[in-house]
């Protein structure tokens, strides 16, 4: 009997530096806690931040004597498009989910998981810098004007899924950082991204702020899930942990039901 194929989730934006590998760990550590069998694979190899995290988390493990969950992470060192979908059927098997992390660049690999996908995560921070990778607003009205490239080519993979009958990708667009932008900028963005997303087909989720415990966690490969190992948490870490929450939740990831772990409880 064919074992099912596992639910992919693939991160993807060309713009580095908005939370893609930190956002996709935390999903991937929340999908284990929740008794699902997690495979992740880093397309990045010369940054690899996704694996590393997981081979902090390792050496912590060992070093502490502790059972934490977590992925089996490797890094994709092909170069040729079967080589890749050679690795994501070796990494799924088994699996039920396959986190794919993406570099921050247009890359040829990235395009290809990310028109795969079943979930197709796009992190963004609250700019028009940022907005700018999925589409173009009026100088003067800041109304939308066009999409880019990149959202032209997610629109026409979901056309085509939806021809050949096949699994629709869900686009979620997670807005990251927005608790440091202005107001009136604020509001500019989240009325282009509403407009957008109607045009584009993708959802929007409020995602991760900007926060020091995400940069010092990375070192001991630890996430805001891993309650008992983190020490004494002050009011702002409890607060991201409750983003995280609700991040998850906006991504409507269902467990297999042949799962029967309790709902991570991240309060």
């Amino acid at each position: 009997m064919n074992q099912p194929r596992p639910h992919r989730i693939t991160f993807a934006n060309e713009k580095g530096g908005t939370g893609k590998s930190t956002t996709a760990v935390h999903v991937a550590v929340a999908l284990a806690y929740n008794g699902a069998k997690v495979a992740a694979l880093d397309l990045d190899p010369r940054q690899r931040t996704m694996h590393r995290y997981f081979e902090n988390r390792t050496e912590t493990i060992s070093r502490r004597g502790i059972d934490l969950p977590g992925a089996s992470c490797e890094v994709f060192r092909g170069d040729s498009i079967s080589a890749l979908d050679e690795e994501i059927e070796r990494m799924g098997e088994g699996a039920d989910f396959l986190i794919l992390d993406t570099p921050g660049r247009d890359d040829q690999f990235a395009r290809h998981v990310a028109t795969g996908a079943d979930t197709l995560v796009t992190p963004l921070n609250d700019s028009f810098v940022d907005f700018d990778l999925i589409g173009q607003v009026d100088a003067e009205t800041f109304k939308v004007r066009r999409l880019s490239f990149y959202a032209e080519l997610i629109w026409e993979t979901r056309k085509t899924r939806a021809m050949q009958q096949r699994k629709e990708i869900d686009w979620v667009v997670v807005r990251n950082r927005s608790g440091h932008v202005e107001a009136r900028n604020q509001q500019r963005i989240e009325k282009a991204l509403g407009e957008l997303s109607k045009r584009a087909g993708f959802r929007v989720v409020k995602g991760l702020s900007e926060r020091v415990i995400y940069r010092e966690l990375f070192p001991s490969g630890l996430t805001l899930l891993d309650k008992g190992h983190l020490g004494e948490l002050g009011t702002s870490h409890l607060v991201a942990r409750q983003e995280m929450r609700s991040l998850l939740a906006g991504l409507h990831l269902k467990m297999p039901e042949k799962r029967n772990a309790p709902q991570l409880e991240l309060a």
